[in-house]
């Protein structure tokens, strides 16, 4: 397991020992999910209750995708309209409005949703992304939210797999490089509540450097997800937010910072 930042820890200023080394980083994917390719066409629900939600995979909707990337998805992985007339009957509330007019769901129970994300990542040794996550609905049924838990939080599972092949898919069958999970928040009846994180997935041991990131939502009955970015780099979390160091190495480099400027102004008087 590496490193995961909550959007609280995102303000912490960025000392010059987490500066002092920025290894080389590629952004794979940036994605805010704005602009579906029909529309707001996609939306279908017809005999569903869910005209907000769209019938179409992911992968169809979201053209121009980086070289070598694609979306696999299981079941009813789906973009979600959340500022459409219908919105599950009375409308989202987005206080931050981080969600802006689109997000991706799934669900954690009836059926496994499941969305896997192939990427290759050459020599380099971390899999770094960002993304948002909300709860959605949770009041449950028709009018509300779809198979929604009125009480528990989304929790969210990311598994990096190495992918030889490179093949599209969900991670079946593929030996797991590493894995982080994120916690969300039941947030109250149609409002959405997000929570950030920052992951740095250790991919060095990948055979080649094809890798697939396979996301699941394990428990939260109905969530989203918004606002991905991913990188690749040879320091953790490189092109993404830096991660904060411990608490003790922020102290221990703060000493060695103040070692050198003592030693500096020490050998000017002399």
């Amino acid at each position: 397991m590496k490193s995961f930042v909550s959007r609280s820890l995102l303000g912490l200023s960025v000392l010059s020992l987490s500066t002092l080394s920025q290894a080389d980083s590629v952004t794979l994917y940036d994605q805010n999910f704005e602009s579906p390719n029909d529309p707001p066409d996609f939306i279908d629900g017809s005999g569903s209750d869910y005209d907000d939600l769209s019938q179409q995979t992911v992968n169809s909707l979201y053209g121009g995708q980086p070289a070598g990337f694609s979306f696999a998805q299981s079941f009813t992985v789906e973009t979600v309209w959340l500022t459409g007339p219908a919105a599950f009957g009375s409308g989202y509330s987005d206080p931050s409005g981080i969600g802006g007019n689109y997000a991706i769901g799934m669900l954690s129970d009836v059926q496994n949703d499941l969305l896997g994300l192939s990427f290759n990542i050459g020599d380099f040794d971390f899999f770094n992304f960002t993304l948002d996550i909300s709860s959605l609905g949770l009041s449950g049924g028709p009018g509300n939210g779809p198979f929604a838990d009125e009480t528990t939080a989304p929790v969210f599972q990311f598994t990096l797999f190495d992918n030889p092949t490179g093949a599209s898919g969900v991670g079946t069958g593929l030996s797991s490089l590493d894995q982080e999970t994120l916690a969300g928040s039941a947030s109250a009846l149609n409002t959405l509540d997000w929570t950030n994180g920052v992951f740095a997935l250790d991919a060095s041991g990948s055979t080649n450097g094809n890798v697939l990131l396979q996301i699941d939502l394990l428990e939260g009955g109905y969530a989203v997800m918004d606002n991905i970015k991913i990188t690749a780099s040879d320091e953790a979390g490189g092109g993404l937010a830096p991660v904060p160091l411990p608490a003790a190495a922020w102290l221990f480099g703060s000493a060695l910072i103040g070692a050198g400027i003592v030693g500096r102004r020490k050998k000017k008087e002399a």
